[in-house]
């Protein structure tokens, strides 16, 4: 099989074979390219050690060279290069205690993660395959390198990994490899929060989010994210639901990740407002749906018909969800985006334009279209009936929201006529009074849009003040 590297892998490559070092592309990047993926990134291992390395290109830098790793520039793009290397001994599922290089390639390739991760390739050999990789990928399983238990001492992250390949390429996880999860899944508590969340997010946004499901079943949640487990095991007694919350929630993932394609937009006279999905937005969105639910287990109260109802969930899931991205060390614009789509993932919209303007002026007007997009992902989820109607009183509550947006009615204090520059101009005194006065002009505009006119504004701001 001959797979397409890039030029400048190729390079990277050939130099080192002409200063008679051997060199492949290694791990991921074949693994994709096999699958007939497009590598996120080209990583190269080498029998050459750092220092021969650097001395061979221009533009280095020493990206972890204690542990054998040079990054090579060519032109703006960087590669890894690593040299051939046996990890010492474990002692804390994180970190090898020290690192030997050694000259052979086989050497570095068992100490590799899965079987689908530890080929390596170039033009000259092929597919270097020692590990049944390739036999793996055909029969899509997911199998440790050697002795799972032992994989997983080295590094306790690789317990999540196998779920997050899983669920990215819809692959089993081999029996043994399964049994060795369940047993060291506690050693996840040894793992930085930073990289617990790489996985998760990585997991949550791929093709098969109920993976998720799954780490629940093998323990892994249990460490990682212990609210999901009393999610999973919170029912909804509802006609409404045909779901508990925790499989609820990862069928609105899957939902939101479905709507990618048809992203909500207004056209303008003036322009058109499209949202572009990047990979932060999308995370966002992924998150917001798994944690929308999250405060339902605390809130769950049954009737004496066996009815459930879960009173206050949206802004008890919104609390707790900060307390579970702050955990995962988010930045603050995740936190604060998916906590109030949270927080308002469950309020009630109308096609009042009165009501609606000041809907969307308490909730913000940069997060109606992401709240679109959730309450249509939460609709999804739920029993046919209640789908159905939810999703047409959304849909018609949008048609009058584009037709607000289109009449470019005021919406925030920003797109108010007045600014308080302009009432301190008219004769207002500076001070707390004018926040009040603004704040009414708005009601009333919200109200009343056809009134958002500058100097009409100033007379109404007078008359309140006599």
């Amino acid at each position: 099989m001959v797979i397409q590297m890039p030029d400048k892998v190729k390079e990277i490559i050939q130099t080192l074979v002409d200063h008679g070092y051997e060199a492949y592309a290694v791990g991921g990047c074949v693994r994709d390219s096999i699958l007939g993926r497009t590598p996120g990134d080209w990583d190269i291992t080498t029998s050459a050690k750092p220092e021969q390395v650097k001395q061979l290109f221009r533009r280095t830098i020493d990206t972890g060279i204690e542990h054998g790793t040079v990054t090579i520039m060519l032109d703006k793009d960087g590669f890894e290069v690593t040299t051939y290397r046996i990890d010492g001994e474990y002692e804390d599922n994180r970190h090898p205690k020290n690192v030997e290089f050694t000259s052979n390639l086989v050497e570095d390739l068992k100490r590799r993660d899965f079987t689908i991760n530890a080929m390596a390739y170039n033009d000259k050999e092929g597919i270097v395959d020692k590990f049944r990789g390739l036999e793996d990928i055909e029969s899509k399983i997911i199998r440790c390198v050697g002795n799972p238990d032992e994989r997983f001492d080295e590094d306790a992250l690789r317990i999540l990994r196998a779920i997050r390949f899983a669920a990215q390429l819809d692959f089993a996880i081999e029996s043994e490899t399964e049994v060795a999860i369940e047993k060291k899944a506690k050693f996840l508590s040894n793992i930085s929060a930073e990289r617990i969340r790489v996985e998760l997010e990585k997991l949550l946004m791929s093709k098969h989010p109920e993976k998720l499901i799954h780490a629940y079943r093998l323990g892994i949640t249990e460490i990682v994210l212990p609210e999901f487990d009393k999610m999973m095991d919170t029912p909804q007694n509802m006609p409404s639901h045909i779901y508990g919350v925790g499989e609820h929630s990862i069928a609105a993932v899957q939902a939101v990740q479905s709507l990618f394609v048809n992203i909500p937009y207004v056209e303008d006279v003036k322009e058109q407002i499209l949202f572009s999905l990047d990979h932060k937005l999308q995370a966002i969105l992924c998150l917001t749906m798994l944690l929308h639910d999250c405060g339902k287990p605390s809130k769950r109260e049954t009737d004496e018909n066996g009815m459930d109802h879960f009173y206050g969930h949206a802004q008890e899931s919104a609390v707790l969800a900060k307390k579970i991205l702050r955990r995962l060390k988010y930045d603050n614009y995740t936190i604060d985006t998916a906590t109030a789509l949270i927080k308002y993932h469950d309020y009630p919209l109308t096609t009042d334009k009165t009501e609606l303007r000041r809907a969307v002026n308490k909730i913000g007007v940069d997060l109606m279209e992401l709240l679109f997009l959730v309450k249509e992902a939460d609709s999804l989820a739920h029993a046919k009936d209640a789908c159905e109607s939810r999703l047409q009183s959304l849909y018609e509550v949008k048609e009058v929201y584009q037709e607000i947006c289109i009449a470019n009615d005021c919406l925030d204090l920003k797109d108010l006529a007045v600014t308080g520059k302009d009432l301190i101009e008219a004769g207002f005194e500076q001070g707390k009074l004018l926040g009040i006065i603004l704040n009414q002009l708005l009601q009333h505009v919200l109200e009343n849009p056809q009134d958002n006119k500058k100097e009409l504004l100033l007379d109404i701001a007078k008359s309140l003040t006599n």
